[in-house]
């Protein structure tokens, strides 16, 4: 739930992303090249909590794991509390809108908050953001919160600190796999706290994720998809918005972006290539695009991950 610009912060590397008509502040994670996109954060003091935003309303374009190992507040995520009591583990989802309802209380809140992509887990480095609120590593973000079991404490502070300690000194020898091992141990113990029912499935949400799927290669708007639903645009953004927390926009947007991800990853294919296999116009607007969303061209990325060990 940190959201720091800069990185010697306490907070996750991100930054400010957009504003929402509300006033609501969005955050993205600045992925590094080089470097998995994970982050841990430590709040044990009333410091810890000083870079929230003035009126500590704010959203992130990532998923945030939050281990409570002393609680004294609460916070609100879409507008319904949570109270934060010792064992307590919170998933928030990309697009959830935080608020903290008692900041002094906050300060008193020992906690461990997890920051990270999909990319920084190898079950999930390929999977579609469509498919996240299925997939059973992240079955507690759909639950939304759950209490570890007292005798299993220990052992959660204990797999936060070892990350944290990794994540200390990311180049060194086995640090990559260390993290990514660690970080799937630490979403497997969530999962399984989980109830084993999921919800059901939203059928609109359902049906627009299907159409997205089937047609993000192609140069489709959110218009289109709109229109192939019998909504108008304006109106399906809003829905989406409204049951998902993000535009509907965003999520085709993000679609092709992992999809570029995994093509840049794992195939040498030039750019005009990618871009034509993934909805985009040209090799142009693609780098445009892939530079806002991550602060580096694609083929700086590119190197970047092809070097890592």
């Amino acid at each position: 739930m940190g959201h720091s610009s800069v990185e010697t912060s306490p907070g996750p590397p991100s930054r400010l992303r957009t504003i929402r008509v509300d006033g609501t502040p969005v955050y993205r994670y600045q992925q590094r090249p080089g470097l998995p996109p994970v982050s841990v954060t430590r709040f044990d003091s009333a410091g810890a909590h000083a870079d929230l935003p003035p009126d500590h309303r704010h959203a992130h374009d990532f998923l945030v794991l939050v281990y409570v190992e002393e609680g004294a507040g609460s916070v609100t995520i879409d507008g319904a509390e949570r109270l934060l009591r010792a064992g307590e583990v919170h998933a928030v989802s990309p697009g959830q809108v935080i608020g903290v309802t008692a900041f002094t209380e906050l300060a008193r809140t020992r906690a461990w908050a997890v920051a990270f992509t999909p990319d920084a887990v190898p079950a999930l480095a390929s999977v579609s953001p469509l498919a996240w609120t299925h997939h059973p590593l992240l079955a507690l973000f759909a639950a939304g919160h759950e209490r570890v079991a007292e005798p299993d404490r220990a052992a959660w502070s204990s797999l936060l600190a070892d990350l944290a300690d990794e994540l200390a000194d990311p180049s060194r020898l086995g640090a990559r796999e260390a993290i990514a091992a660690t970080l799937t141990r630490l979403l497997v113990a969530a999962a399984r706290l989980a109830p084993s029912a999921p919800g059901a499935p939203d059928p609109l949400v359902e049906q627009v994720f299907a159409e997205i799927e089937a047609t993000f290669r192609e140069p489709v708007s959110a218009a289109d998809v709109a229109r192939t639903l019998g909504y108008t645009p304006g109106h399906l953004t809003t829905l989406v918005r409204r049951r998902t927390g993000r535009p509907l926009l965003e999520w085709i947007t993000e679609r092709r972006m992992i999809e570029v991800r995994r093509m840049l990853r794992e195939t040498d294919l030039p750019l005009d290539a990618v871009a034509a296999r993934t909805g985009l116009r040209d090799a142009a607007y693609l780098v445009r695009r892939f530079r806002n969303r991550y602060g580096v061209t694609p083929e700086r990325w590119r190197r970047a991950e092809r070097a890592r060990p």
